[in-house]
């Protein structure tokens, strides 16, 4: 198999590092550029930053910051928030960022997805489904940080998502988020039998094991979280942690035999 990327998820709010729980009680973290330089030095296989603050507020990609991190990452790196238009993708793809991803802007203009794909290759655009589960136990897709209940089908739009030639499928569970109680995977498992995309997986990962009951169980190859790596211990005191090398390779050598 492919082998998985593990992928710390930094959220940015008031140009600070925080982390929530069902997308809500935020707590202050830590700067993100520092975050960034530990994560380098741990060797991580891929950094996804999101700006939570962009679309709510309908203001413009925060460049400065952008530019900021990417100088500082080496590591691949995905940036979504506040992505509405072809021209603001480019100019961050200028500012040395890997893969972009949109959300709230996929589904006000699908043909977003379609574009960016045709300019930079369908690689490098990543779409992020914020699902939450309605009073009838049905997933909706959400978005402006959960505010906003769209009633769209996730199954169905992550179908729509693959035939506009997105390159990539990230799942975020707000039932989930921050409970650090193991993945959706009912929810997982809906997504996953309905694409043929790459999917990544973000939203309520407590350990490796957790980690590792997502990848073998559904074939996934990107596993991403926000606490687990940011988090230490029962009391969750903050320490940003990454597994070694050879805690991945272990993971690797179970989930081949």
């Amino acid at each position: 198999m492919l082998r998985p990327r593990i992928i710390p998820c930094l959220l940015i709010h008031d140009k600070g590092l925080i982390k929530s729980i069902k997308f809500n009680n935020y707590k202050y973290i830590g700067d993100p550029i520092n975050a960034v330089r530990i994560f380098n030095e741990k060797h991580v296989d891929e950094l996804m930053v999101l700006d939570i603050d962009a679309t709510v507020n309908d203001s413009e990609p925060n460049y400065k910051l952008i530019e900021n991190i990417a100088n500082e990452c080496r590591m691949p790196l995905c940036y979504g928030g506040g992505i509405k238009s072809i021209d603001q993708a480019l100019k961050i793809f200028s500012l040395g960022v890997e893969k972009i991803a949109i959300s709230s802007s996929s589904i006000a203009n699908p043909n977003l997805i379609l574009d960016i794909a045709n300019r930079v290759g369908n690689q490098s655009v990543v779409v992020i489904l914020d699902i939450k589960k309605n009073i009838f136990n049905k997933y909706e897709i959400h978005t402006h940080n959960g505010k906003i209940n769209t009633k769209i089908d996730p199954v169905e739009f992550s179908k729509n998502i693959q035939n506009m030639n997105a390159g990539e499928i990230v799942i975020n569970s707000i039932d989930f988020d921050g409970t650090m109680k193991g993945y959706d995977m009912d929810l997982v498992k809906k997504i996953r039998d309905s694409i043929t995309i790459p999917l990544t997986v973000l939203g309520g990962a407590g350990s490796m094991q957790d980690i590792m009951n997502l990848i073998s169980k559904n074939n996934i190859i990107g596993a991403a979280a926000g606490s687990l790596f940011v988090y230490k211990g029962i009391h969750k005191a903050v320490l940003i942690n990454y597994p070694s090398y050879q805690e991945r390779d272990n993971l690797i050598n179970l989930l081949i035999k």
